[in-house]
């Protein structure tokens, strides 16, 4: 016991290969977003879409930190205690996440350029055109469009940009509760503390699964405004949580690496392990469920959506896609014994991340831009050069919010022995 002890302690340092790993993704990404701007409508546009794409996995990455906070304070979960600290550091960059994101989508939508719609001219927003391009839902205009006009009390710029603010704002505001209320245990003591953070965590979660459809509704499934599905909202929950998890994971992978969380065991890592398999496995149901409905049924209307993936530009991705987020967790984690190995759990958690970002890709991209090939060098040097930068952004935020707490580990939650002699046979 005196070796946890000696460790309570512990701060994390934010130096180093870190910090310059972080800051040359930053640059690198800074360098690939100019460089779209000035390569002309097709390289602005895609810009636009592969910033709304990074922002979201950003902010996604973020809110599953404090989803993940509040689902263990709801289930009075012991075994997580000794790395809350990781997702804490996701809560706290959630604020910096849902600001780009906002600024990314209001300039989408603010930014326009001529395009031909229908045959008429007319001037259309890089994002979200489907449906904020003016004269959609006019009975006078030439492009009036009856589905958009159907959906216009909702898919309109105030409500659809204030409901992201307040949306994202309560994520924001309940993880900083959460974090705070963390920290003044640390400070007092007691289980006042501890069942406010249990009380907060329920009405979190309670109002976080109602609105996060509604969220991933209007910033990711409104872009092709025509289609919907109702599972779309859980599909898109399901991807959050289990790229969330997998940055968790790789996160403290790392960080025990080089010295940090000695505490953190096999056993930790294995429930760990558990709940990535499981929400890769749930992913795959409700990603299955959504194409084989749309296929079974037929409908113009709705297989449009998956029509577009099946282009030749995008097929061998869609088919990448299940590869990477169901038959690489499927295949690396089934078993208990590749849970508790640290080199195993890396390995899948950078497929899944990877495969995340495909998964968005796949969500986005088919519905801001015409792809002209089926591979563009230009396009994907880019593509890679603003997900390097948004990952050195959120390395750069999370590890900074991480070597703010005076210990790595909760001193005085109630459950910390418990954390501490997690063992699973």
């Amino acid at each position: 016991m005196s070796t946890h002890q000696h460790s309570f302690n512990e701060r994390f340092e934010f130096a180093g290969k870190a910090k310059t790993f972080s800051l040359v993704g930053i640059v690198i990404g800074i360098v690939g977003v100019l460089a779209g701007f000035f390569g002309g409508e097709k390289g602005i546009q895609n810009t636009f879409s592969n910033l709304l794409l990074s922002s979201y996995y950003f902010v996604g990455v973020c809110v599953a930190g404090v989803f993940f906070l509040a689902y263990q304070y709801m289930a009075q979960a012991g075994w997580s205690v000794s790395f809350l600290r990781i997702p804490q550091a996701f809560a706290r960059a959630l604020g910096v996440a849902v600001v780009i994101l906002l600024i990314v989508v209001g300039a989408g939508l603010l930014v326009k350029h001529p395009e031909m719609h229908e045959g008429h001219k007319v001037m259309a927003p890089y994002l979200y055109a489907h449906w904020a391009t003016p004269g959609l839902s006019d009975p006078k205009s030439e492009i009036y469009d009856t589905i958009i006009a159907g959906k216009s009390a909702f898919l309109n710029v105030p409500f659809f940009f204030g409901t992201l603010i307040v949306l994202l704002g309560l994520y924001t505001w309940f993880g900083s509760l959460l974090v705070k209320y963390s920290n003044n245990e640390d400070a007092l003591g007691g289980m006042l503390n501890y069942n406010k953070s249990f009380k907060i965590s329920a009405i979190f979660l309670t109002i976080f699964g109602f609105t996060f459809p509604i969220y991933a509704f209007g910033a990711v499934m409104s872009l092709e405004a025509h289609w919907f599905s109702t599972m779309f909202g859980w599909y898109n929950l399901a991807a959050v949580h289990v790229s969330g998890l997998a940055v968790i994971a790789l996160t403290l992978i790392i960080l025990k690496e080089n010295g940090y969380f000695s505490w953190v065991n096999e056993s930790h890592f294995h429930d760990l392990g558990k709940l990535i398999f499981g929400f890769s496995i749930f992913w795959t149901y409700v990603w299955f469920a959504q194409f084989f409905l749309t296929w079974y049924a037929n409908i113009p209307e709705e297989s449009v959506y998956f029509y577009k993936r099946w282009e030749p530009e995008y097929k061998w991705w869609f088919w990448l896609n299940i590869i990477l987020n169901f038959l690489a967790p499927l295949l690396l984690l089934m078993k208990n014994d590749s849970k508790r190995s640290m080199n195993r759990m890396k390995i899948a958690a950078i497929i899944i991340i990877i495969g995340h970002w495909l998964d968005y890709y796949l969500m986005i991209m088919p519905g801001t831009i015409e792809k002209e090939h089926m591979f563009d060098l230009v396009e994907f040097l880019q593509d890679m050069a603003i997900f390097a930068g948004f990952a050195g952004l959120f390395t750069f935020v999370m590890l900074n919010a991480l070597s703010k707490f005076e210990s790595l580990i909760p001193k005085k939650h109630p459950f910390l022995e418990e954390s501490l002699h997690h063992h699973i046979q």
